[in-house]
């Protein structure tokens, strides 16, 4: 297990971590052979890299803002099976993959601000682990209205 000594490494863990996010989704697109399901790899990837670029600001600026909400969660991706990446992927298919990687990054997050005393630490990972749930939430929400609607 990493271990942080300050927010900066937190930071940059977590810089590194939406990178390669962006580069995961990007390479599912690059593999893709469904036009419809790189579009949507394209848009994820383009979402992670706006999680990047707004730690990167964190980072910059040294400012945290918490925002003080909380995130519902639909739990539709502890009821699904895995799914393995692969080129034919369907858009549902596509949808289970992002949400168990978000559902991952978030039960990491929370981990490690459970593991910490510092106060600015846990903030920080409780902040990105809320950021983390806001993905699998509006990933939730696409596969309720488009896969298990249509069925």
């Amino acid at each position: 297990m990493k271990v942080f000594t300050s927010v900066e490494d937190i930071l940059d863990f977590a810089i590194r971590a939406e990178q390669e996010a962006v580069d995961f989704y990007s390479d599912l697109a690059a593999r893709s052979k469904n036009n419809q399901i790189k579009k949507v790899f394209l848009e994820f990837a383009g979402e992670e890299m706006k999680h990047k670029s707004r730690l990167l600001g964190i980072k910059d600026e040294k400012t945290l803002k918490l925002p003080g909400e909380t995130v519902r969660d639909m739990k539709i991706a502890d009821y699904l099976v895995d799914v393995t990446p692969k080129p034919d992927m369907n858009y549902a298919d596509a949808l289970i993959l992002a949400m168990k990687k978000e559902k991952k990054a978030f039960r990491l997050y929370s981990f490690l601000s459970e593991e910490t005393t510092d106060p600015v630490m846990k903030s920080l990972f409780l902040n990105l682990a809320l950021e983390e749930s806001r993905h699998k939430l509006r990933f939730e929400i696409e596969y309720d209205e488009y896969v298990l609607k249509e069925n």
